[in-house]
């Protein structure tokens, strides 16, 4: 059964039996045979086949999780006793915003995989929420508060946020030193989802933070295009110093309203609740973990203004 669900997995991933049939070194016809007697076992259909490709059927989703779920406790089983060091093999798919996974986790990957040269790591960029568990993520690396608690969080600390414009917005409407000048300017808003509402300017006070609504012409929802857009001069923006220190100290970008600066933002990674988590993926997380420490601070409980 073990292998057979091996041959299944190779067929979904890959999407196809020829490519399958290359990773695992048997016949294609092997591998067709395989699943077709996997399915009639079964007494569903897993796969819909077309001449170009597979793709997997509702059950042939669900069942591939299972399945994965149950290749990674094999592997674990087997390695149980062994006294040399502990080489990780297998997939790990993982999801973080772009420009972490650029600025922090990409250049440093390779001495990860170095030391496990048998794993292969499927990094997402998605700027909107994944389906951790319906989507096959390992894991996810988030910024922001935690909505889903379906999932484990780890929490790993936060980031600071800056306040800042160009210096061409700043010539234009000047530059604001009270939380009331703000009236006189506008905000690049960013949403998660067109057609949410913007939460304005966010800024502490006594026991907490506070919104206030302010008025804007442009709202995006990534990353990339609100630092564009503060670059652009279309606004004043919220965001993680972590990103804008080049940008910063270049001058493109200026930092304003230094003493009102939002709430830090948490950054915490999640996890499908699971009976086993596979050794690979705890010693990922424990990896990522030690990247990231130098640029997080301490993570801080959410206020409430």
């Amino acid at each position: 059964m073990l292998e057979t669900c091996r041959v299944f997995v190779a067929v979904a991933e890959l999407g196809g039996f020829t490519r399958a049939a290359d990773r695992l070194g048997q016949p294609k016809a092997s591998v067709s045979l395989a699943v077709r007697r996997l399915e009639a076992a079964l007494g569903t259909q897993l796969l819909h086949r077309t001449t170009r490709r597979v793709q997997l059927t509702h059950d042939g989703a669900a069942f591939l999780e299972r399945c994965r779920d149950l290749l990674d406790d094999a592997d674990e089983l087997q390695a149980m006793f062994r006294t040399e060091p502990r080489s990780l093999r297998g997939r790990l798919r993982v999801d973080m915003s772009s420009p972490m996974a650029a600025r922090y986790v990409i250049p440093r990957l390779g001495e990860f995989l170095d030391r496990h040269p048998q794993l292969e790591i499927e990094i997402g960029g998605a700027e909107r929420r994944v389906d951790v568990a319906g989507e096959g993520y390992d894991c996810v690396l988030r910024i922001g508060a935690i909505l889903d608690d379906s999932l484990v969080a780890r929490p790993l600390g936060a980031l600071r946020i800056v306040n800042c414009a160009s210096p061409d917005y700043l010539r234009r409407f000047g530059t604001p030193r009270r939380i009331e000048d703000l009236a006189a300017h506008r905000l690049v808003h960013f949403v998660g989802t067109f057609g949410q509402r913007s939460a304005g300017w966010e800024y502490p006070v006594a026991g907490g933070y506070a919104n206030l609504p302010m008025p804007g012409a442009v709202t995006v929802n990534n990353a990339a295009a609100y630092t564009a857009a503060a670059l652009a001069g279309l606004g004043l923006i919220q965001t993680p110093a972590i990103g804008m220190r080049e940008l910063l100290e270049s001058g493109q970008l200026i930092e304003v309203l230094a003493d009102f600066p939002a709430e830090p933002m948490p950054v915490t990674l999640l996890y499908p609740r699971r009976r086993h988590l596979p050794l690979r993926v705890r010693m990922f997380m424990d990896w990522m973990t030690d990247v990231l420490a130098p640029h997080l601070g301490a993570s801080q409980p959410v206020g409430a203004a």
